[in-house]
C-alpha cells in the first residue's frame, strides 16, 4: 500500500490563489507554472492588512462562530491537501455545523457587501472540495467574512454545478502545465493594466 503522504508530496498539486490568477488571465499560470517567474507582491498593503485580520481573528471573539453560524467545533489555519484534487491550501477556518455538515470560512481584508465577490465564491468551493475529500463529510455551505470598516458575514451554497465549474479550472490548469503552451490573454484590457506581468507579456 502506498504512504499517502509520500503521494502528497510528489504529486503535482495547485493552489486556490493559483486558481484565482488564472480566472485572472490564463497567462498568469504560463508565467508563473511554465516559465517559473514569480510575482513580487507580498508588500502589498491588502496582503499584509489580510494576514494581521488572520492572525487577529484566530486569537479572539473564540464565540463568534457559534454565535454567528452555530458552529459546534472549529479548527482555525488548517493545512489541506489533496493529490486526488491536485489541489492544495490553507483554510481560514474549517467548521463543525450543529446539522451534520462542515463547512469553510474565509475572512477577507475588503468592505462589507450585500453579495459575496465572484472569486470569493470560487475559493470558498475550493476549500470546500479539500474540506469534503479530506474529512470525508458532506459541506454544502461556506462562509466569507468581509471585516474591512465593520464586518459582514455571508452564506454561500456550494453546488454541484460549482463544484463542476472550478474542477474544469483546474484541468486547464493543468493542462497548460504539460503541454507549456502559451493561452490566450485575457479579453479585458483593464486586467492587462494592473499586471504584475504586463511588461514581458508577448
Amino acid at each position: 500500500m502506498s504512504d499517502p503522504t509520500l503521494d502528497t508530496e510528489r504529486t503535482p498539486m495547485i493552489t486556490p490563489s493559483e486558481v484565482l490568477e488564472h480566472v485572472f488571465c490564463p497567462r498568469f499560470t504560463w508565467f508563473m507554472n511554465v516559465q517559473h517567474i514569480e510575482q513580487h507582491e507580498d508588500k502589498r498593503f491588502k496582503v499584509l492588512k489580510g494576514r494581521e485580520v488572520h492572525r487577529r481573528r484566530a486569537t479572539e471573539n473564540r464565540d463568534y462562530l457559534r454565535r454567528k453560524i452555530g458552529a459546534v467545533k472549529r479548527e482555525i489555519e488548517v493545512y489541506l491537501a489533496s493529490p486526488g484534487l491536485r489541489l492544495r491550501g490553507i483554510v481560514d477556518e474549517v467548521l463543525w455545523l450543529k446539522d451534520g455538515t462542515m463547512a469553510p470560512l474565509d475572512y477577507k481584508f475588503t468592505e462589507a457587501r450585500d453579495a459575496a465577490f465572484k472569486t470569493h465564491e470560487t475559493q470558498l468551493v475550493l476549500y470546500a472540495m479539500l474540506i469534503r475529500e479530506i474529512y470525508g463529510q458532506p459541506v454544502e455551505r461556506g462562509f466569507v467574512a468581509y471585516v474591512r470598516g465593520g464586518s459582514r458575514l455571508l452564506e454561500i451554497p456550494i453546488t454541484a454545478e460549482a463544484i463542476a465549474q472550478v474542477t474544469s479550472l483546474i484541468d486547464q490548469i493543468f493542462d497548460i502545465i504539460q503541454t507549456g503552451k502559451l493561452p490566450r490573454r485575457t479579453p479585458s484590457r483593464i486586467r492587462c493594466e494592473d499586471c504584475c506581468y504586463k511588461n514581458i507579456c508577448v
